[in-house]
């Protein structure tokens, strides 16, 4: 299994409610360190993108095709695919082993990091900076709770731009699986504003084909849900 499969197939488990053991996650985190590639000679578009781009994991080649993220959306850009394969790995390091060193080193480089890009930290909203910006969003939420003005500022360029155009509908769903897991003091009040949204979407015939991914979608949004109750 890829470092790719192993960070979906987990996401898409514990979204679902799926727990795991400490022997499950201590093979996942080991499986993920021997995935690290970023010491390798980076891509072109990396090495000219600068702090733009992951240090650690980097997509490999994958026949020309983009990965697509946790909550599918299918990247047209490597501002959208790179750092979402990046960030959803390290997010899943940081939940299974804090405390390790390397895992502090690369999250705290990854947070430098993103402070530095329009996506992450200036309130970009143009072509994937927008969704991009939603992927930092799921990241901080996780590795640095206590950063709730950094928080809110992504949470107001998805209200602010969300409307901008018409979006793919993996979109919004990726803010509800943010609002599903960040802090709640933050996350409540959304929730309760966009609850007619999230019930209404809960009510509609799903385009997504795929079974396990419209379980997840579902899970996301009923995980949102049920945060109001808390």
């Amino acid at each position: 299994m890829t470092a790719y499969e192993l960070t979906v197939k987990t996401n898409h488990y514990l979204i679902k409610g799926g727990k795991l053991t400490d022997a499950h996650k201590a093979s996942i985190t080991r499986q993920l360190f021997e995935a690290q590639n970023g010491k390798k000679k980076k891509p072109r578009f990396i090495e000219e993108g600068g702090t733009m781009y992951p240090q650690f994991y980097i997509p490999p080649y994958n026949n020309g095709q983009k990965f697509q993220t946790v909550i599918p959306m299918s990247p047209k850009t490597h501002i959208l695919a790179a750092n979402s394969y990046e960030l959803e790995i390290i997010r899943l390091l940081h939940m299974f082993a804090q405390r390790n060193e390397d895992v502090c080193h690369m999250v705290n480089t990854t947070l430098d990091r993103l402070r530095k890009t329009c996506f992450g930290y200036k309130s970009c909203y143009t072509g994937e900076c927008f969704e991009a910006g939603i992927v930092t969003l799921r990241f901080i939420s996780t590795v640095a709770p206590t950063q709730t003005s950094w928080i809110k500022k992504q949470m107001n360029v998805f209200n602010n731009h969300y409307a901008d155009k018409r979006r793919p509908g993996g979109v919004q769903q990726y803010y509800w699986l943010c609002l599903s897991e960040m802090p709640l003091d933050i996350a409540r009040p959304e929730i309760l504003k966009r609850k007619d949204d999230i019930l209404n979407q809960l009510g509609r015939k799903s385009k997504v084909k795929d079974e396990d991914s419209h379980l997840v979608i579902t899970s996301a949004m009923q995980n949102a849900l049920a945060r109001l109750q808390q």
